[in-house]
């Protein structure tokens, strides 16, 4: 008995907790839905199929998440062919890098990674809206169960902002500027290249035009963090 006290049995495990489920009306009450609409998207394959059991379909969380990315698509102006192809991107694991027409980066590492690990990095900030605007910017790909991020780089960065108390969608608000302004760079010194290169020499020559903007980047953070002392 006295060896039993010293060593009490280990408790057990605690059972983990079954996957949340929603029968139909159940699923469009949670996302702000009517049924009618969530059988539109349905049958617009805007949805993965739901698990049958006999005649009754039951809906996962997953199918919430996708309902609520499909809103906030939808405010940010996409059309329903658009967050379509976006939708048979996700279930058929073709890029969405591709499909928005961003193509494979030649210098930028892609990451994989879960969807668990993609919400550990963000610290609870991969909200539809946030996810929506990372897919909006051609940041996020799937390659089957795996999400892909076409840049460690920015992946690092942004994640490291928002443990910094920044925000994700502050974060991804700035992203869309800063593309802006590369976009026009890339532009500039493209036509520059090209009125005094020929075309073959743009991929030799690319590292100078990038190594001119991260200059004068570090020299314009430089002007204003002087000003501010």
């Amino acid at each position: 008995m006295a060896e039993d006290a010293e060593h009490p049995e280990a408790q057990p495990e605690a059972a983990p907790q079954a996957r949340r489920e929603y029968r139909m009306e159940e699923l469009a009450r949670q996302a702000g839905i009517t049924v009618r609409t969530l059988r539109f998207y349905r049958e617009r394959k805007l949805l993965p199929p739901p698990r049958r059991e006999g005649r009754i379909a039951w809906y996962d969380e997953h199918h919430l998440a996708r309902l609520r990315t499909i809103a906030a698509l939808l405010e940010r102006g996409h059309t329903l062919n658009g967050i379509a192809e976006l939708a048979e991107a996700f279930d058929h694991g073709r890029d969405v890098a591709d499909l928005l027409g961003v193509g494979t980066p030649t210098e930028e590492e892609p990451v994989r990674l879960t969807p668990e690990e993609l919400a550990a990095r963000f610290e609870g900030e991969v909200t539809p809206d946030n996810l929506a605007a990372a897919m909006d910017l051609g940041y996020l790909g799937t390659d089957g169960d795996e999400i892909v991020h076409i840049s460690r780089r920015l992946l690092d960065v942004s994640s490291a902002l928002v443990r910094e108390g920044i925000p994700l969608a502050e974060v991804l608000t700035a992203g869309r500027r800063v593309r802006e302004h590369a976009e026009a760079l890339a532009e500039l010194f493209t036509a520059l290249i090209l009125r005094h290169a020929p075309e073959e020499d743009l991929h030799r020559l690319r590292p100078l035009a990038r190594s001119v903007v991260e200059a004068e980047l570090s020299l314009a953070l430089d002007r204003r963090m002087n000003k501010r002392d």
